[in-house]
């Protein structure tokens, strides 16, 4: 039984047929039209219908999009960086395709992915957090994805860790994303630099070019630039805090890091576990869940995607 995932992107809509051991037979990619909306529609209606034509096996299809999704997987109540406000999404794609359809979350869609496929396939409670310009989230409890009563549910880059802190573009103050995040990484390589002494490449590197940018840093990353580290473990330390608390609340076995930042690596995990155990309550006497880094990358979102519209068509 195969399936078609779509993943909506900023930049680029990918799509694939994916079987049901999670692996990619078929793939198309084009630009995202984001500055509108009925754009992106009709791209999702063409993409679906140019895979289904070449497998006939196909059962459904599934879509990740940003923002929130509702419970029913059928509206997305609100994108940031598309103009979808109550979307009903499901059923403008189902009038134009002759297929089951299913809309969810892009990180849920992600996590999924890790937790069938990936670096979350031997537990059965995983939690996952996305770093890449903002941080995204997804929850598994019990085998079952978690989306909440209203579908909204894992939105973890807005949990709050500091009371009245950095300013989010969600509305609130402190959340997760303005310190853990790649644009967080940024801001805080550039206060490293200010510092002189560690920070001295990033310092002559911003001179350079005028900004640092996230290649930038990777880079430095890379050649073990103790400034680029030093940013990066100031990073990990608030996402270990952010892992502290969650796990007071959802108690996973594995906590997986996916995105851009956390091609880092151990670079990263090390700062995350040692502000974990810093900050775990009853610690010595609260299992430690294992921290790993997402296998997947770019194909997370199609394959989650696809695989959650096959289970639910099978459900159905």
């Amino acid at each position: 039984m195969q399936a078609i995932g779509i993943d909506i992107g900023g930049t680029k809509i990918a799509g694939g047929v994916v079987t049901e051991f999670g692996e990619i037979v078929d793939e198309e990619r084009v630009a995202t039209p984001a500055g509108d909306a009925g754009a992106i529609v009709d791209a999702v209606v063409d993409m679906i219908t140019s895979l289904q034509s070449r497998h006939s096996d196909v059962v459904a299809a599934g879509v990740a999009a940003p923002g929130f999704i509702d419970a029913a997987q059928s509206t997305v109540y609100y994108t940031p960086n598309i103009a979808w406000r109550n979307e009903p999404l499901r059923a403008r794609l189902s009038e134009r395709l002759d297929l089951h359809i299913t809309i969810d979350n892009d990180a849920n869609a992600a996590g999924w992915a890790e937790f069938r496929f990936g670096a979350g396939r031997l537990a059965s409670d995983m939690t996952m957090l996305t770093i890449g310009t903002g941080v995204g989230g997804a929850i598994v409890a019990q085998d079952r994805l978690l989306r909440g009563g209203f579908g909204t549910g894992g939105e973890l880059g807005h949990m709050r860790i500091v009371p009245d802190g950095l300013p989010c573009g969600c509305g609130a103050r402190g959340c997760i994303e303005q310190y853990g995040s790649g644009r967080a990484l940024l801001r805080i390589a550039g206060e490293v630099a200010d510092e002189g002494g560690a920070g001295r490449a990033l310092a002559d590197l911003r001179a350079e070019t005028g900004q640092l940018s996230g290649h930038d840093v990777s880079l430095l990353l890379q050649s073990g630039d103790p400034g680029a580290v030093e940013a990066l473990r100031r990073l990990g330390t608030w996402l270990g805090q952010a892992a502290a608390s969650l796990s007071a609340i959802l108690d996973p076995q594995v906590f997986v890091f996916g995105g851009g930042v956390a091609q880092s690596g151990e670079l990263l995990l090390a700062p995350v576990r040692a502000a974990y155990l810093e900050h775990l309550p009853a610690r010595g006497y609260h299992p430690e869940p294992e921290f790993v880094i997402a296998e997947l990358v770019n194909d997370a979102g199609v394959v989650g995607a696809a695989d959650l519209a096959r289970l639910h068509a099978s459900d159905r």
